[in-house]
């Protein structure tokens, strides 16, 4: 089996190119076995942005998060990478993932009218 190709939408690059190292790291190779088909080492279901949609949990120098959906099977898409400064997810960020979701749902549906 070959690996899903890895899309990322909106800043979700260039916001997880930000992480620390360590962080960057371990978002990298948690993507990676996403890839594979396995699942990460610290995860959970998003409901609340979408069907399919779940988060890695990345405690290293703070805590990081990466939303992603596997779903699809032509790809793995990662939706959303940010610095977590608080218990609960803020409102702001859950926002952002859903609006990258939509756009993917959108992009996806007028790809399969056409």
């Amino acid at each position: 089996m070959s690996d899903k190709p890895l899309i990322w939408l909106g800043s979700s690059r260039s916001r997880l190119r930000k992480f620390p190292t360590e962080a960057r790291q371990e978002a990298g190779f948690q993507l990676r076995r996403l890839q594979q088909g396995l699942l990460p080492s610290d995860w959970r279901p998003m409901k609340e942005i979408g069907p399919g949609v779940a988060e890695i949990r990345i405690h290293a120098r703070g805590e990081y998060r990466v939303f992603y959906v596997t779903r699809f099977s032509d790809a793995l898409y990662v939706l959303h990478a940010f610095h977590k400064q608080t218990q609960q997810t803020p409102r702001r960020e859950i926002e952002i993932a859903e609006r990258q979701y939509a756009q993917l749902r959108r992009f996806r549906k007028k790809r399969e009218d056409s």
